[in-house]
C-alpha cells in the first residue's frame, strides 16, 4: 500500500522530548533513533501537531511518590491500573524539552498533558481518566483536518493510546512505525500492535509515502 499525503492529512508527533531519549530520566531504547524520520515527515506535511508530557514535580504517577514503590511497579488507581514511573518530564526541566534535533518550526500547535498532578496522561486526545480532554479533537475537526498520522515514543504506551483514541474520535489514524520505538513492557509492544490492529489503526512505515 502508497499513500499520498493530503492537504487535510495531519502528523501528530508524540512525545519526542530529551527524558524519553537516551540518556533520559524514562529512556526509550533506541528512542532518539526516530528523529531524522520524523523530520522527514515533517518536510512533507502541511499540518503538524506536536505533544509534550508536561507532570509538576511530585506527580502521583512518579513511584517517588509512593514510599516503599519502584519504578515500573503497577498501582490500582480510582480509574484504573496505573504504571509508576521514575520522575520525568518535570515542567521547565531540560528533559521535558523536545529533542534538540526535532524539527519543531513548523508546529501548529503544542499539545501539553499530564500537568494534572493526580491523573497521569498518555493520549493526545484524554488523560487516563477518560474524562479529562485535551481539545486536540475538537481543533482538528474545525481545521477540517481529516486522517491522522502518529509517531514519536512510545509506541506502547503514548503514541499507540493516541491512535486509538483518534479512532474513537472517528478520524482514520494510522500509526508509522518506524517512526517509533516502545519501551516494550512485559511484551506491551506486541500487545498495543494487536490493540492498535483489532482498532482498524494501519500501522505503515514511512516509506509508504509517495
Amino acid at each position: 500500500m502508497t499513500i499520498e499525503i493530503r492537504p487535510d492529512d495531519a502528523l501528530i508527533v508524540i512525545d519526542v522530548q530529551n527524558d524519553f531519549c537516551p540518556g533520559g530520566a524514562l529512556a526509550v531504547p533506541d528512542g532518539d533513533a526516530v528523529v531524522p524520520v520524523i523530520n522527514g515527515l515533517i518536510g512533507r506535511f502541511a499540518h503538524v501537531i506536536l505533544t509534550q508530557d508536561w507532570h509538576p514535580a511530585g506527580h502521583r504517577s512518579f513511584a517517588s511518590t509512593h514510599p516503599g514503590r519502584q519504578p515500573f511497579e503497577s498501582i490500582a488507581w480510582s480509574y484504573g491500573p496505573q504504571t509508576l514511573w521514575p520522575d520525568h518530564c518535570i515542567q521547565g526541566s531540560t528533559g521535558a524539552e523536545f529533542h534538540p534535533d526535532l524539527r519543531v518550526d513548523t508546529a501548529e500547535l503544542v499539545i501539553r498533558k499530564g500537568f494534572r498532578g493526580e491523573i497521569d496522561s498518555y493520549s493526545a486526545f484524554m488523560e487516563n481518566d477518560k474524562t479529562s480532554r485535551t481539545g486536540l479533537a475538537g481543533y482538528l475537526r474545525e481545521r477540517r483536518l481529516n486522517r491522522l498520522f502518529f509517531c514519536g515514543l512510545a509506541l506502547d504506551f503514548c503514541v499507540g493510546w493516541s491512535a486509538l483514541d483518534g479512532r474513537r474520535e472517528s478520524f482514520p489514524a494510522y500509526l508509522i512505525e518506524d517512526a517509533c520505538r516502545a519501551i516494550d513492557l512485559n511484551g506491551s509492544r506486541a500487545g498495543a500492535l494487536e490493540q492498535l490492529q483489532a482498532a482498524d489503526v494501519q500501522v505503515i512505515t514511512a516509506g509508504q509515502f509517495v
